[in-house]
């Protein structure tokens, strides 16, 4: 699909191929990166490529200068804003609000905030920031990030854009790694994880399209087979992996994370769901990774790490003696150089990787992600 920001926006730098052109590009970079792990012969599985224009989820920056509201993402190799009306990557719902987005931030950063500075008053404005748009199962919901702080005007004029907008059901504010603060809420944002229903807090990590959650799971779970009893979910953010898992009640979950405000939600999630086998554990897997001791209580073990990989927890995988290792792990990965090294790790400490599969959610980028099994020799 064609777009008319494609030669200035950097969001889908491979948008110029055509798509068995695009296909092809990144299955011959998918090989390319899988032959470096340490087995000669590996099976590969069915690509799958997501559709375009069912993103989710954009961070959107703007910029207010000189009376004129610029908003859009970054320009190839640049930090300037390319300013957009809609984006092809981009669900209809998303796409359908941009515009009316971008004349509700003009009027908001038209309006001063007053502060007292050594007994000096100043004024400012909101000038720049990020717009987090989400698009969960019942509506919109929306982050401002700014470092600007608001008034009782900018509230006001929130409530009054989101109670105008049938399609946004919260609206949040906050600064860059603090707590959101929810100016207004219509009803709670959730979406659906293999038929449970999930509710979010604003900003939460999300795969980019419903559909590529979907083929993830799918995956997981042909992977993990007939095989049940205890499962670890490692790196397991909001649960995407562990709520299929538990659907199978000869399985018990241990959920763990770092992030206390996802496992909060997490928590709060299962116990509305009154599901039984879920654990969920707080902990730093960089930090502390799961020992020995607590690996030889799994049959099987998940890992999605962010993009640093999953390098602590895997060595401490391989270390295990034979008799005590799990029969399964299942390597889910969005950046296929870190999942190189940490699959070399697994093989050398007694894993044979069965089969791997990509999948492109990432249309016309250069990302993909891949979900890999690896079974113990």
């Amino acid at each position: 699909m064609e777009c008319k920001y494609q030669t200035i926006c950097g969001g889908c730098p491979l948008r110029y191929m055509e798509e068995n052109v695009y296909r092809q590009n990144k299955l011959d970079e998918f090989s390319k990166i899988v032959s470096a792990i340490w087995q000669k012969e590996i099976a590969v599985g069915s690509p799958i490529f997501i559709a375009d224009g069912l993103r989710r989820r954009a961070e959107f920056t703007f910029q207010y200068k000189k009376n004129n509201l610029q908003l859009g993402f970054n320009m190839a190799q640049s930090h300037d804003i390319a300013d957009i009306d809609y984006c092809v990557s981009l669900s209809l719902q998303i796409n359908k609000i941009i515009p009316k987005l971008k004349l509700f931030l003009a009027e908001l950063c038209k309006i001063k905030n007053t502060f007292k500075v050594k007994n000096k008053i100043h004024t400012s404005i909101i000038d720049s920031g990020e717009m987090w748009v989400t698009q969960a199962a019942n509506g919109l919901d929306i982050l401002l990030e700014t470092e600007q702080k608001i008034n009782l005007e900018h509230r006001m004029l929130i409530c009054e854009f989101v109670n105008s907008c049938s399609d946004i059901i919260r609206f949040s504010f906050g600064a860059k790694n603090k707590q959101p603060e929810t100016i207004i809420e219509k009803n709670k944002p959730y979406i659906n994880v293999y038929n449970h229903k999930v509710f979010i807090a604003a900003g939460t990590f999300l795969q980019a399209s419903n559909e590529g959650q979907q083929a993830l799971i799918d995956l997981v779970l042909k992977y993990i087979g007939n095989t049940c009893g205890n499962i670890a979910d490692l790196f397991c953010g909001i649960g995407t992996f562990s709520y299929p898992l538990s659907d199978n009640i000869k399985n018990k979950i241990t959920a763990v994370d770092s992030s206390a405000e996802l496992l909060s939600g997490f928590q709060q999630t299962v116990n509305f769901l009154t599901i039984p086998n879920i654990k969920i554990v707080n902990k730093n897997l960089f930090k502390y990774p799961l020992d020995g001791d607590e690996i030889k209580n799994f049959e099987i073990i998940v890992f999605d790490p962010p993009r640093a990989g999953a390098a602590a927890q895997v060595k401490q995988i391989a270390s295990v003696d034979r008799a005590d290792k799990p029969q399964k792990i299942i390597a889910i990965s969005c950046n296929p150089h870190t999942f190189v090294n940490d699959a070399n790790v697994l093989l050398n400490g007694g894993y044979y990787l069965k089969e791997i599969t990509l999948v492109d959610q990432f249309v016309f980028s250069k990302h993909f992600e891949l979900v890999a099994l690896f079974e113990k020799i």
